[in-house]
């Protein structure tokens, strides 16, 4: 299950957990995500540039291990976006993609593969 959080710049957090978040969970992340809101809505519409649904990112990896380190089990994957005006904006295509909306789907993993 992914759950989002909108920071105030527009930066999107997708966390991929085990199972559904907990309110302290949720409270824990969103002190972690510099009070980033957990936005309750399993889409979020816009365009978005962010990490390649098929690559974990150094940055998801500490993520999830900083999450750990604070008494969180579950969370699989933890990858940021960041909202672009249109489909056109530039990316980096080597490490990310350009996103309509952001749904479950938008990470990929074994878990989700059956691997």
């Amino acid at each position: 299950m992914i759950c989002f959080f909108q920071s105030d710049n527009q930066r999107i957090i997708a966390v991929d957990s085990n199972s559904p978040l907990s309110e302290e969970t949720v409270s824990k992340l969103t002190w972690l995500f510099g009070k980033a809101e957990l936005i309750q809505k399993d889409t979020v519409k816009g365009y978005f540039v962010g990490p390649r649904r098929e690559m974990i990112t150094p940055w998801s990896t500490n993520a999830v291990e900083i999450t750990q380190n604070m008494g969180i089990k579950g969370i699989v994957r933890i990858e940021e976006f960041h909202k672009v005006e249109s489909k056109d904006a530039p990316f980096d295509p080597m490490l990310q993609n350009r996103y309509k909306d952001l749904d479950q789907n938008v990470l990929i993993h074994r878990r989700h593969r059956g691997l």
